[in-house]
């Protein structure tokens, strides 16, 4: 925690030196010379760095302390107490039988019972329950919008959620007067179950070592991939066999503001993007943008000549502008005409359905030629946002350029 602590405020000191390095040099016209602002970009690119450390830092804390939390109750004798009833896939007998399967491809009868529970009708299997949650917490890892966002989880295909359009009032009304009645119009989101999947492949002699952490590695594995993969469809997805993302043009996001600049905003148009939102979601709202837009947000400033953007001090933490989190990732659109670059907004109005289970599955010819293993895994995930008002963009002035074919 110590040395965490130490990153933020060596992270705040540099800050405080960046600015003043660029306050020093600028001219009696205010402008800064070509040399001045490289070196400038260096040390907020430092200060990003800074940054990212601590995020995987304080990332690695978090989940030391998980792993380190009890994994099951005391026992605890009570009188007549009713039984509780436990998943199939949340016992030792399962998992070892899984992990037993995964190392081998010779299944004993007693794996092959112990797991005909968990069989689906493509000859994979249910994950066991701890697995799953270490595969949860690799995709949340992976995916930073998870963990912003609403998740359900359903055995169903599909989810119908019901949505309230507009506001209740009251009204003022005369001692006897009858009481008006407000009628409420509902709509309807649906949350498909879209499929995902992605295999990888290990050696045979890390397969035979007892010493091999199988679980933690495939966990880790698959939590990179397909977390990547879920943070993109969030984002940006089609809708079409994916989840809706945030920056759909029919369901997603509504405009807030637009830049007067093809290639940069200015604090007006944040002020104006902040403002856009209904003071009912501010007050849980986050900004998301990509790095290449946050180092330009990180040399506005407000009226009063403060800069807006402000590193985060304390641990878990994160960096605010206008008071607000802020956070970043690889698949907000570039900074380029007539792109949606900057999102506000409550994003727990954004619905990730989770369908269970994730299922396994181990191909034991696929890469025989290599002496490698196959494993492939498979979940139903789909996301959309339920309340478009409650995310605002910004969107940069000029028409975006087609995309190359091919």
């Amino acid at each position: 925690m110590s040395s965490i602590m130490d990153l933020r405020n060596k992270r705040a000191a540099l800050w405080q030196e960046t600015k003043s390095f660029l306050e020093t040099h600028r001219n009696e016209n205010g402008m800064v010379d070509a040399a001045s602002v490289a070196q400038y970009d260096r040390m907020t690119a430092d200060v990003k760095a800074l940054g990212d450390e601590i995020k995987r830092l304080e990332d690695q804390m978090e989940l030391d302390a998980q792993l380190a939390a009890p994994t099951s109750t005391p026992v605890q004798t009570k009188p007549m107490a009713r039984k509780e009833k436990v998943k199939v896939t949340a016992t030792e007998e399962y998992n070892t039988a899984f992990w037993d399967a995964m190392r081998s491809e010779m299944h004993t009868i007693e794996i092959r019972n112990a797991l005909s529970i968990g069989k689906d009708d493509e000859g994979g299997f249910t994950v066991p329950d701890e697995f799953e949650r270490k595969l949860i917490q690799g995709l949340e890892e992976n995916d930073i919008f998870r963990k912003m966002a609403h998740v359900i989880h359903t055995s169903s295909g599909t989810r119908k959620i019901p949505i309230a359009n507009d506001t209740l009032e009251a009204a003022w009304i005369d001692e006897g007067e009858e009481i008006p009645e407000t009628t409420t119009k509902f709509a309807q989101a649906t949350l498909n179950a879209y499929k995902m999947g992605t295999l990888i492949r290990v050696s045979n002699e890390l397969l035979n070592d007892s010493a091999f952490d199988i679980a933690s590695y495939i966990a880790d594995r698959f939590g990179k991939t397909m977390g990547r993969t879920e943070e993109k469809a969030f984002i940006v997805g089609t809708g079409d066999k994916q989840p809706t993302g945030l920056l759909n043009d029919t369901v997603g996001a509504q405009l807030g503001a637009t830049s007067a600049s093809e290639t940069s905003i200015t604090f007006d148009e944040i002020f104006k993007l902040y403002y856009s939102l209904k003071s009912p979601y501010r007050s849980k709202s986050v900004f998301l943008c990509n790095e290449e837009l946050l180092l330009q947000l990180m040399m506005l400033k407000d009226g009063q000549s403060n800069y807006i953007w402000r590193p985060g001090l304390d641990i878990g933490k994160p960096d605010t502008i206008l008071g607000r989190p802020i956070y970043t990732s690889g698949y907000m659109p570039r900074v380029a005409a007539g792109q949606k670059v900057m999102l506000f907004g409550d994003m727990s109005y954004y619905w990730i359905a989770d369908r269970a289970s994730r299922t396994f599955r181990r191909l034991n010819e696929l890469y025989a030629t290599t002496d490698q293993v196959g494993f492939m895994t498979t979940q139903r995930v789909d996301g959309k946002l339920i309340l478009p008002e409650a995310i605002k963009y910004v969107k940069l002035a000029g028409t975006p350029a087609e995309e190359p074919n091919g």
